[in-house]
C-alpha cells in the first residue's frame, strides 16, 4: 500500500459536492485491499485481455494487453507479471513506465456478470533471453507490484458475448434498477441525499 492517501483533494471537492464523501470512505475502508483475492487471482490469470494506463507529464497513454487465457501471471498476494509481444516500435507503455512506473490496470469481463478488478501499482520492466529466441516475443516481462486493488460494480457494462446493453444504463422510456452494492449494510445508510436510489434500498 502506497503512503499516499486514496483520494486527493479534488477527489474530495467533488465527493463533498455532490455528498459522495460517506460512500467513498464506506468503499474504501471495505473493498480497497492490497492482497489478490482469491477469485481475483482467479479473473487475472484466465483474462484474455487487460487494459493499461500510463503516465509522464504530459504523455498520458492508454493500451491493451492480450494473449491466451493465463499470459498473465499470479507471482505472489500483490504481484504479477506478463510477457511483451512483438508491437509497433512506439514503446509508448514502456516508455512511459521508463519515465514513471506507477501505472493503472483494468481487468474486465464484457459477460455481463464479472465484476471489474482495478489495480493501481508499480512497474518495471525486465529482460528475458529465453523469451528473445520465442518468435512474436520482445523478450521483455512487465511486472506489478500492486499498491491498491479494489473491485468494481459491472453495472454499465455490455454483455458482449449475447450482443445486450446492460440494463443499468440510464435513457429515455428506461427505469434501471437499484445497483446491488447500494443495498449492502455498509453503505444503505450512507448514500448521498440526491441520490437515484435512495428510496428503492
Amino acid at each position: 500500500m502506497t503512503d499516499r492517501p486514496f483520494y486527493h483533494e479534488d477527489m474530495r471537492a467533488l465527493q463533498d459536492r455532490y455528498d459522495g464523501r460517506r460512500v467513498a470512505d464506506a468503499l474504501e475502508e471495505r473493498r480497497l485491499h492490497e492482497a489478490l483475492w482469491e477469485d481475483e487471482r482467479e479473473m487475472i490469470e484466465t483474462s484474455p485481455f487487460f487494459f493499461i494506463a500510463t503516465a509522464a507529464t504530459p504523455y498520458v497513454d492508454c493500451s491493451i494487453r492480450s494473449g491466451d487465457p493465463g499470459f498473465v501471471k499470479v507471482t505472489g498476494p500483490r504481484t504479477l507479471e506478463w510477457p511483451e509481444y512483438d508491437g509497433n516500435s512506439m514503446y509508448r507503455t514502456l516508455g512511459n513506465i521508463r519515465a514513471n512506473p506507477e501505472v493503472g490496470l483494468l481487468f474486465v469481463r464484457f459477460d455481463g456478470q464479472s465484476r471489474r478488478i482495478r489495480i493501481s501499482g508499480r512497474a518495471s520492466v525486465r529482460e528475458d533471453a529465453a523469451l528473445r529466441e520465442v518468435k512474436g516475443h520482445q523478450g521483455l516481462i512487465v511486472s506489478v507490484d500492486c499498491h491498491e486493488i479494489y473491485p468494481n460494480c459491472p453495472r454499465y457494462l455490455p454483455d458482449l458475448a449475447q450482443g445486450e446493453a446492460s440494463p443499468n444504463v440510464p435513457g429515455e422510456g428506461r427505469s434501471p434498477p437499484p445497483p446491488e452494492w447500494k443495498r449492502r449494510d455498509y453503505i444503505r445508510e450512507k448514500l448521498p441525499k440526491d441520490d437515484p436510489f435512495k428510496n428503492d434500498v
